[in-house]
């Protein structure tokens, strides 16, 4: 039997067949044939990795960036994009194409962090947006973000993470964990975190001289996992607020994290942004 010459395939033939795979599968096929190299690299099979709202995207990235195919494209997408006036970063996962997407702290709703006594505004040069929220001094701690969730992919499993740094002189972050939620549509995922944890010293005299009344403010906590920070390959900190699946309606997608029951006097903690990305 003769053997099939895949150079004999149509380019627009082999493009539609590739357009069916995935970013990886696409790239690696480029080294089976003449054609199937050539069609690797077509609009067609690129723009179907594509989101469906790619041309929105780059709008509102204005003329941060030029490219001059589909997987030029893509491939710039796959590195963070400042976008909504520099509020916004976007990213897709280079493997699958998934969208992620980072809250600045300005697109957050902070409680008072219009007053300068209790929270600062200020540039950082550890971080991608302009400027940062530093909180001074406050007893009450709210934070809240919101998106939409077509703006995101459907029919995927996502995570929501608090974006943060902690700055040398904070203080009260550890007495009694913060609530964390993740809201969409009429189901709510609530947990606990802590933003600081207690170096063992502090632990000890703390429980020795203070242990009845931690106890009595936890027990104004819902009950959760009491979750804690984890160092990202950027730099910052981040703590997960909640997971949840995104199908294909388009719902608001609420996240939050409080701490408003310690009454304590807290200050010292940084705030980034939120970060909504795709879970494995």
């Amino acid at each position: 039997m003769d053997c099939f010459d895949l150079n004999m395939l149509p380019e627009s033939c082999v493009a539609v067949i590739l357009s069916l795979t995935s970013p990886p599968d696409a790239c690696k096929s480029s080294l089976v044939s003449t054609a199937f190299h050539s069609a690797a690299k077509s609009d067609l099979v690129w723009e179907r990795f594509l989101p469906s709202d790619y041309h929105e995207i780059v709008s509102k990235a204005g003329n941060t960036f030029m490219f001059s195919s589909k997987k030029e494209l893509y491939l710039l997408l796959c590195n963070p994009v400042l976008i909504a006036d520099g509020k916004m970063s976007f990213k897709l996962e280079r493997s699958t194409g998934r969208k992620s997407y980072i809250l600045s702290a300005r697109k957050l709703s902070i409680t008072w962090s219009n007053y300068p006594m209790f929270w600062v505004w200020k540039p950082i040069p550890e971080s991608r947006f302009s400027e940062v929220a530093e909180l001074r001094t406050i007893s009450w701690l709210e934070i809240h973000g919101k998106i939409r969730t077509k703006m995101l992919s459907p029919n995927t499993k996502y995570g929501a993470y608090l974006l943060l740094k902690i700055a040398d002189r904070a203080y009260g972050l550890d007495l009694i964990p913060s609530e964390t939620s993740v809201e969409i549509g009429n189901q709510a995922f609530k947990n606990t975190a802590y933003l600081r944890r207690q170096d063992n010293k502090k632990q000890r005299m703390e429980n020795l001289f203070y242990s009845n009344r931690k106890q009595m403010l936890k027990s104004r906590v819902i009950e959760g996992d009491d979750r804690v920070l984890s160092k990202r390959e950027d730099g910052w900190m981040e703590i997960e607020l909640g997971e949840f699946f995104n199908g294909e309606n388009d719902e608001e997608l609420k996240m939050s994290l409080m701490e408003i029951k310690g009454h304590q006097l807290k200050g010292g903690l940084i705030i980034e942004g939120i970060e909504v990305r795709p879970k494995a």
